[in-house]
C-alpha cells in the first residue's frame, strides 16, 4: 500500500508530502498506481523548483518521497506553491477514488 501524508501549516498551506511504499497492483515496473503516484509527485517537484523557481528540501529513494517546502518559502511565494501543490493533491485524491485498496491519504496540521 502507498501511504502519503500531507502535511499543512497553521494558515492551511501544504508545506510538505511523504509517500511512502508500494501501491502492489501490478508486477515491479508494471503498477499503474506506483508509476501514477510516483509521476504526480515528481511533477510537483519539477513545478516547485523549474517553474516556480524554488529550492523545496526533497529526497527520493525507492518507495519513498519526501517533500518539505520551508517557511520561508511559503511566504515569499505563497499562491504559486500552493497552486502546485493543492493541484499535486487533487492528482493524489483521484488516484486514491479509483484505487483506495493500494493508496491512503492522510492530511495532518504541523506546527
Amino acid at each position: 500500500m502507498i501511504n502519503i501524508t500531507v502535511l499543512r501549516d497553521r494558515r492551511d498551506k501544504i508545506c510538505g508530502l511523504k509517500v511512502v511504499g508500494h501501491a502492489e497492483f501490478d508486477i515491479e515496473g508494471q503498477d499503474i498506481v506506483c508509476s501514477a503516484v510516483s509521476a504526480i509527485v515528481q511533477t510537483a517537484i519539477l513545478g516547485l523548483t523549474d517553474v516556480i523557481g524554488i529550492r523545496p528540501h526533497y529526497s527520493q529513494d525507492k518507495g519513498m518521497i519526501d517533500l518539505e517546502i520551508s517557511s520561508e518559502l511559503l511566504q515569499t511565494k505563497s499562491n504559486e506553491i500552493s497552486i502546485v501543490t493543492e493541484t499535486t493533491l487533487l492528482g493524489l485524491k483521484s488516484i486514491e477514488l479509483g484505487y483506495s485498496e493500494y493508496i491512503t491519504i492522510e492530511e495532518r496540521k504541523v506546527e
